[in-house]
């Protein structure tokens, strides 16, 4: 039986235009599509209704009513269709898979979000092979949970990162081995898929505001700069560190700081500035001194991921201690357990 893949035009590269201040996002998606794709390439691919968002948006606009809309529309549509596409700008991209796979836990059908590096409109664009190869996963039901295609790549939608602006290869996961590729054959590796153990599990709840402030350590930092950002009205903070997960543990009133707040309920969880990696708070004296300071360990997750998991739990009602209970748990493979 044919498949029916539901298409979600959110903005992004894929579909702008020139303008006076430079690509802009633009309407007619299927219009551009239409003339790039001959007749009888367009009939050859897996059904599809495309539905362009009344307000189109470049990525790096993304706010969490954005997710809620685009997971509440997948959830709205989902016993209508066999698989789900949302193109989506690469800015921001792997936050919205991360979202929306915190959002809509246990899927039964692929969600495949995707993109472009140069627009439909230009001559070189990667739009084409892109949308072709989303549509292509969309439509293979042994995928059961979001994920992003790019450049002939399939990756865990929570595992992604954008890595590079200019090439083609924009995307990877760098602690995830990537679940499939595109060549001359599509291969999939079964034994990586999310395997869902439950029926679907939507919750659509995704606050306005964050609840989540991202910091960085650098050399030369101070206990009174860390004070400032810490008293920003968030309920958590994903602290980027060094290597396994290490900060400077001969500034004692650096580490006084984060005490003090996570004594005063503020959860801190401790991601390494890596690409690749994992954080182990006891490796090193300068990890077990963070940890002795209440700050906790968020293994081998992204900052995208952990930032929409954080987000998402708040906006659940949960508290800290409830969310902190939750970060050492695989909610959709986002996590090494």
């Amino acid at each position: 039986m044919s498949k029916k893949i539901y298409v979600a035009y959110t903005g992004g590269t894929i579909g702008m235009r020139p303008s006076d201040a430079g690509y802009a996002p633009g309407d007619n998606l299927m219009g551009l599509l239409e003339e790039k794709l001959p007749a009888d390439v367009m009939a050859s691919l897996p059904e599809f209704d495309l539905y362009e968002y009344p307000q189109l948006i470049d990525s790096s606009n993304i706010r969490p009513d954005n997710w809620k809309q685009i997971s509440s529309d997948i959830a709205s549509r989902y016993d209508d269709y066999d698989g789900f596409v949302v193109l989506h700008g690469t800015d921001t991209m792997a936050y919205s898979c991360s979202m929306t796979s915190f959002m809509l836990q246990n899927l039964q059908k692929p969600v495949i979000f995707s993109g472009s590096q140069i627009p439909l409109c230009e001559a070189r664009t990667d739009g084409l092979e892109n949308f072709v190869g989303a549509l292509t996963m969309a439509a293979d039901d042994r995928i059961k949970e979001v994920c992003l295609y790019f450049n002939g790549r399939l990756l865990r939608g929570n595992r992604s990162r954008k890595l590079n602006a200019y090439l083609f290869d924009a995307f990877d996961s760098p602690n995830y081995h990537w679940l499939g590729r595109a060549d001359i054959h599509v291969e999939l590796n079964e034994a990586l898929l999310w395997k869902p153990t439950a029926r679907e599990n939507f919750q659509l709840a995704c606050s306005s505001d964050t609840h989540v402030g991202i910091l960085q350590l650098f050399p030369g930092i101070t206990a009174q700069w860390m004070e400032s950002a810490l008293n920003q009205p968030m309920d958590a903070f994903i602290l980027r560190t060094y290597g396994t997960g290490n900060g400077p543990d001969g500034d004692q009133a650096l580490l006084d700081t984060f005490a003090k707040a996570t004594a005063n309920g503020k959860l801190i969880v401790n991601l390494t500035q890596c690409h690749r990696g994992t954080v182990h708070q006891g490796s090193y004296a300068a990890g077990s001194a963070l940890a002795r300071a209440g700050i906790v360990g968020g293994l081998d997750t992204t900052t995208e991921a952990m930032f929409c998991k954080l987000h998402h739990l708040y906006s659940l009602g949960m508290s800290t201690e409830e969310v902190k209970g939750m970060l050492s748990i695989s909610l959709a493979g986002e996590v090494s357990i």
